[in-house]
């Protein structure tokens, strides 16, 4: 009878764990209807006090227990600005912090000094008009794993099907509500100069490795077409880090190989411009000596019909004979060299 009494006993307590669980699940928020939609931000014009991370996302809980430590009564944010699917868990970089104030406001003094005594800085970020944007209760600490859960897959999936261009993924954390939005524009904006520097840095990288493969007229070495990869893993406009690339190839360019251009080049121009004059005057050179034969077998002509096969007559009426075959010879001579 007693083991009998004993296994109801057990029985009972793990329903009421389960059932305790259970309602716990929900109360968090685990069947919450989760609406994506696009629309304005729930946030506009806000100052945050932040730190910046690299790491994967799951070690934020820190950043986030010293910020609100800091500031009990200030909203909590986050800014996730990589994607774990395309890079490495260790390398994610996110932004962690609290709101100091948002809209016209400015942020009070004492606090903000508070904030960068503990090593946080300040940072503006602005204002959009459409994000994709999502809400997740947030009644239990339990909600804050909840929520990336149920909440992320529904995003990736609502901005792959409609083709959005939208990033990074930014997180508030409200007494209540855990809101969720992902701007649609000035994106970059929403990067703090950590991040900004480390993009610069990525895509320098990401250059000379190209420059590498890559000859001086931009195509592949090992390829007939060359090809570009986009080095930001958000961003699937290729156009834009193409432009980027070739400025930054044509920049790479030593100044000497620059000069050593330019200067075969006007030697190029220069020996184009004489051989072309060489040919110019070796035309007229040529022309010249065809006028002097054509004038010189004209003269032959001349004195074969009236010179040679002619005797000078004697006497006065020789003379005069002579004179005026010497002008007609004349004559025939100015005619030849017309």
């Amino acid at each position: 009878m007693s083991d009998l009494f004993l296994l109801l006993l057990i029985i009972v307590l793990l329903l009421c764990l389960v059932v305790t669980v259970g309602s716990l699940l929900l109360y968090a928020g685990v069947l919450s209807d989760i609406v994506i939609k696009t629309g304005p931000p729930p946030i506009r014009n806000v100052t945050i006090a932040y730190k910046f991370k690299e790491g994967p996302y799951k070690d934020c809980g820190a950043a986030y227990t010293e910020s609100c430590s800091i500031g009990p009564k200030l909203n909590a944010i986050g800014v996730f600005y990589d994607d774990p699917k395309q890079r490495p868990p260790e390398k994610c970089r996110y932004v962690v912090g609290s709101i100091l104030c948002e809209g016209e406001e400015k942020p009070d003094e004492d606090l903000q000094k508070l904030y960068e005594k503990f090593g946080f800085k300040v940072f503006s970020m602005p204002d959009v008009s459409h994000a994709v944007t999502t809400s997740f209760p947030c009644t239990t600490p339990l909600s804050h794993v909840l929520g990336p859960y149920r909440v992320y897959p529904r995003i990736a999936s609502y901005i792959e099907e409609r083709k959005l261009c939208a990033f990074p993924t930014i997180e508030i954390y409200s007494s209540d509500v855990i809101n969720y939005m992902v701007p649609l524009s000035r994106q970059t904006d929403f990067f703090v100069p950590e991040m900004k520097e480390e993009v610069r840095t990525d895509v320098k990288e990401e250059d000379s490795d190209d420059d590498r493969g890559t000859d001086i007229t931009g195509a592949d070495s090992h390829s007939d077409v060359s090809s570009v990869s986009g080095g930001v893993p958000w961003d699937s406009r290729e156009t834009s880090l193409a432009v980027s690339t070739a400025a930054s190839m044509a920049s790479s360019l030593p100044l000497r190989d620059v000069l050593d251009a330019s200067e075969d080049l006007k030697y190029r121009d220069h020996s184009d411009r004489g051989s072309n004059d060489s040919v110019g005057s070796g035309s007229s050179f040529e022309e010249l000596d065809m006028d002097q034969e054509e004038l010189g077998e004209g003269e032959e002509r001349v004195k074969k019909e009236y010179g040679e096969e002619e005797d000078t007559p004697e006497g006065e009426g020789g003379a005069r004979e002579g004179a005026e075959l010497a002008a007609e010879k004349k004559e025939r001579l100015g005619e030849g060299e017309e």
